[in-house]
């Protein structure tokens, strides 16, 4: 009964990570998807103005 303690912990760490990879999958995209790249494309234009206003002074 050793190797059945032995491979649970492995066996139930693997079909949590299975789980967790499935959530992930299916929750891209769908009807948030355009609000999401908004935001996402908002903080990079953010990011690139800010770094541009600190660029070398001459």
């Amino acid at each position: 009964m050793d190797y059945v303690s032995a491979l649970v912990p492995p066996v139930v760490m693997a079909a949590f990570f299975i789980a967790l990879i499935v959530v992930i999958v299916k929750s891209q995209g769908g009807p948030n998807k355009a609000k999401e790249d908004a935001a996402v494309d908002a903080a990079m234009a953010r990011a690139e103005a800010a770094r541009q206003s600190d660029g070398p002074q001459a």
